[in-house]
């Protein structure tokens, strides 16, 4: 009987432990100062998803194509504006159609100082890729953001957080500074392959720093869960208080076609306002982050 037809509480110990083993957090990199002796670095992020969220399933619904819209038409350049007025740097990842979409978006971005990375061609889940398929799109996804930005990218966010067996070891041969995907821990920390060190460093993220779990809806569903953007305010500023109680880092995901309504934009600018309020915040891209913990962690 081979191992695959097992049931896992049947697995010989060195068939799961490959599994825990094969992509591994490895040691923490959190500095013990950031620059000029700030206290916390906070690293804000935004998945321009736009319509990849419904093209990447093969659908042609125009209502879910017309929400991805929005996020070019109106998240985004409240984004923007709230961060120019704050002066505060942050990342943006970037499928590439939708970097072929809105080319001009892209180039906004990085011409007011802040970072894009890679986000997949699509918004394809990596882990339903053969090897070939996935090296191909990550490798054109990297082209694609250079030729529109003329910036290469150093860092990746994969789609939906989706992890295949392959992704560290393609993100290691592109040469790339960073994943951000991984939730191993709260501060920046060596991603280890079997074993041994990449070189790649993660900058993790996690569900609770994320709006899209707080604001999905699903018209077809029974179940719409919805929070309230105050309850979600709320919990930002809570997790952004321990991260500058423990001297670490506060990374937050946002995506520009749900956090960018009027109703919730507010969320972004009063938590801006808040960490801004506070001595010793050091706001950068997950790049520059990424750059100071690998050389000081």
């Amino acid at each position: 009987m081979t191992t695959p037809s097992l049931e896992p509480w049947q697995w010989p110990d060195t068939h799961w432990q490959g599994i825990v083993n094969h992509v591994r957090a490895g040691r923490s990199l959190r500095p013990r100062l950031w620059p000029e002796g700030a206290r916390c670095a906070v690293a804000l992020s935004f998945d321009s998803d736009h319509e990849t969220n419904e093209l990447r399933e093969g659908g042609e619904s125009i209502g879910k194509l017309s929400q991805g819209q929005y996020g070019n038409r109106q998240g985004v350049p409240r984004i923007l504006n709230i961060l120019k007025q704050h002066d505060v740097p942050a990342s943006f990842y970037v499928p590439a159609v939708t970097a072929l979409l809105y080319p001009d978006e892209q180039q906004r971005v990085v011409a007011e100082g802040h970072e894009v990375g890679i986000h997949g061609w699509i918004h394809e889940r990596n882990s339903v890729l053969p090897y070939a398929a996935e090296k191909d799109l990550m490798q054109r996804s990297s082209d694609i953001l250079e030729k529109i930005t003329g910036v290469r990218p150093v860092g990746m966010r994969t789609p939906s957080w989706d992890f295949s067996p392959n992704t560290l070891a393609l993100t290691r041969d592109m040469g790339l500074l960073y994943d951000s995907s991984l939730m191993a821990d709260v501060d920046c920390y060596e991603l280890l392959l079997d074993g041994q060190n990449t070189g790649v460093v993660e900058l993790p993220v996690e569900w609770i720093r994320d709006d899209a779990v707080y604001f999905g809806m699903n018209r077809f569903a029974g179940l719409r869960p919805y929070t309230p953007p105050a309850d979600v305010f709320d919990i930002f500023k809570r997790e952004f208080d321990a991260a500058y109680k423990e001297g670490g880092l506060f990374q937050l995901t946002m995506h520009p076609h749900i956090i960018g309504y009027r109703s919730r934009i507010w969320i972004l600018e009063e938590l801006v306002r808040y960490m801004r309020s506070l001595p010793g915040v050091w706001f950068a891209t997950h790049a520059d982050v990424v750059r100071y913990a690998k050389k000081h962690g």
